[in-house]
């Protein structure tokens, strides 16, 4: 099932994806709820092209994942297999919806994309093994983690969380559907050439690691999103390094979880 955030009739919804159909969840409960206690009776249904899909999880915690594909680094040198997860917090406002526009910084030519998987967690937990990790997972969704470089230089927390510098969506797609995280495949497309193409496998730590990891440091709530870090092909590490400008046109692919597209303004 393919769940949504979404605007139609002038009221704000929460729904599901069928075809080019949105069908509404009666009393537009939040989708942490449906991810954590199954879907509501349905009430309404739009053509797609009526709707305007809003961010998946408002009230979520944003979890995100660094240094976790091979690649150049965009800040310099090599990333390599490193010895312990690295992670940062995005906030909410860095993040626009599907189909929005992402807005640079304005204070830097260094404007960057990155595709990234995000895992959605449908159960609680607090310290989960490994081998218990995936029964946690409620869904996927896709992610661009907006980087502005030269402030990610001084701090990463700063770099990555420019107000609508990166985006999210457009739905979130349940776990029942995802086989094998594995060999989903993240692509990104620059104004339709293909920059980013890559096995969700090739991450130095999987989804069982991350997951055990981070609810070792805190308890993971319902709705909670991780980003679990990009592959090669962003601008800073292409040659020349090609940062984003006003016009350019973004579609983020994850194989069986959608396209996630946006202009920059």
């Amino acid at each position: 099932m393919k769940l949504l955030g979404f605007t139609a009739d002038g009221t704000t919804r929460t729904g599901r994806l069928e075809g080019e159909t949105v069908i509404g969840f009666a009393g537009n409960p939040p989708l942490s709820r449906v991810l954590a206690e199954g879907a509501p009776a349905e009430e309404g249904r739009w053509p797609l092209s009526a709707v305007t899909i809003t961010a998946p999880l408002p009230e979520a915690r944003l979890f995100c994942i660094g240094l976790n594909y091979p690649k150049p680094h965009p800040l310099g040198g090599e990333v390599k297999a490193p010895p312990h997860i690295s992670y940062f917090l995005k906030h909410q406002a860095a993040l626009v919806a599907h189909g929005a526009a992402l807005r640079p910084p304005g204070v830097s030519p260094q404007f960057d994309y990155e595709c990234e998987l995000a895992v959605v967690i449908g159960k609680p937990g607090h310290r989960i093994a490994e081998a218990d990790a995936l029964a946690h997972v409620g869904g996927y969704t896709i992610l661009n983690d907006g980087s502005v470089r030269d402030w990610q230089a001084h701090s990463v927390t700063a770099g990555k969380n420019f107000f609508e510098s990166g985006s999210w969506g457009p739905c979130v797609t349940t776990a029942d559907e995802v086989t094998d995280w594995r060999k989903l495949r993240l692509q990104t497309r620059l104004n339709g050439r293909t920059v980013q193409d890559s096995a969700a496998g090739a991450m130095f730590f999987g989804v069982e690691k991350i997951i055990a990891y981070l609810s070792t440091i805190s308890p993971l709530v319902p709705g909670d999103v991780i980003a679990t870090g990009s592959p090669e092909g962003t601008g800073a590490t292409q040659k020349p390094p090609r940062f984003l400008v006003s016009g350019d046109s973004l579609a983020f692919e994850v194989s069986g979880l959608g396209i996630l597209a946006n202009t920059v303004a």
